[in-house]
């Protein structure tokens, strides 16, 4: 059967407009995103098959073009607009409560960038530039990957840091085997960054590293989260 067989109040984007967007499910979301199914499968069907491979949808919140693309009636069109409509809904949930909040102390920075790297496969490092009263003037991303002294390099950070008049900085990055203690690479870039901030006059204060519902924090101790 194809979308144009269904009837009316069966079609994703008809029920979007009878019963209200909240009242969809996370299939007939995806059918919309996905706009036409193939000779074969609507819409409607191929959402469900996304949604079976990827176990659910915070699974599928990490998605590659190219891991979408390798399921049958998914071309690169669909993956792009899935991803795309994707990473929209992330930013805007991100911006939403993160609206330049205080960093404080390690709980509140675990707070706000622990999203940024839920379910991630890759290292992820950035750097926080704070005014002088700890409040957040802008993140930068610096790099992905295997963390490392060329990739975390002083001058990217502390250039972004003049540039943004910042007061101090906090670094942060991730550890995606869930585990949050340092390596020796991790606590050499710190001493590094320490000991840069403190001669140029912008200090980083923390280098926060983020695992699996638990934190380390350079300034402080490996702290759990619940």
């Amino acid at each position: 059967m194809t979308i144009k067989e269904m009837i009316n109040t069966e079609k994703p984007r008809e029920r979007l407009e009878i019963v209200g967007v909240e009242n969809l499910s996370a299939e007939e979301l995806i059918a919309i995103l996905l706009r036409t199914g193939t000779k074969k499968e609507t819409s409607k069907v191929l959402a469900t098959k996304i949604l079976t491979h990827y176990n659910n949808i915070n699974e599928l919140s990490n998605a590659s073009i190219n891991s979408l693309t390798k399921l049958p009636g998914i071309g690169k069109a669909k993956a792009t607009s899935l991803i795309a409509a994707i990473e929209l809904g992330k930013r805007v949930h991100y911006q939403t409560d993160n609206i330049n909040p205080i960093l404080k102390n390690g709980d509140s920075i675990y707070e706000y960038m622990y999203p940024l790297f839920k379910n991630k496969k890759q290292e992820y490092f950035y750097a926080l530039y704070l005014d002088s009263k700890l409040k957040l003037i802008t993140k930068k991303m610096l790099f992905k990957g295997t963390l490392n002294n060329s990739s975390a390099h002083p001058r990217e950070i502390f250039k972004e840091a003049l540039l943004e008049s910042a007061a101090f900085i906090i670094v942060v990055h991730n550890h995606p085997s869930g585990d949050p203690a340092p390596s020796s690479e991790d606590s050499l870039i710190t001493k590094t960054l320490f000991e840069t901030g403190s001669l140029i006059g912008i200090p980083v204060i923390d280098h926060i590293i983020i695992g699996e519902n638990s934190y380390y924090s350079f300034y402080n101790e490996k702290k759990e989260t619940n």
